[in-house]
């Protein structure tokens, strides 16, 4: 995970590359607590985070957002009592990018 979370995201265009299946063998693996789900034709990746109570949940939502500012790459999350779903993938091509594996393991890291 060390080597995802040392890397910056990059600003993404329309029409920048998706995600190879060859880079997404080899990214998965360093966040193997993440789903790579597909909504609407478009692959996301996907973790559930469990809180004891609410104060934590929305302390850990913070934190990702901090972090979500610094890169400039911005999640979906649903924020439940002790839960918070997080998704990322890069909007503006539709799917995954390597910038939501670097986002996924620093999330991990919080």
């Amino acid at each position: 995970m060390s080597e995802l979370t040392e890397m910056k995201c990059v600003a993404c265009q329309v029409g920048a590359p998706l995600a190879t299946a060859t880079e997404i063998e080899e990214w998965q693996p360093k966040i193997p607590d993440w789903e790579i789900k597909e909504i609407e034709g478009i692959q996301r990746l996907e973790r559930v985070f469990h809180f004891n109570n609410f104060k934590e949940t929305l302390s850990f939502v913070n934190q990702v957002g901090e972090i979500a500012e610094q890169e400039g790459h911005h999640p979906v999350m649903l924020v439940e009592f002790r839960s918070a779903t997080v998704s990322w993938w890069t909007h503006k091509i539709k799917g995954l990018h390597a910038n939501d594996f670097i986002m996924a393991a620093k999330t991990d890291q919080l």
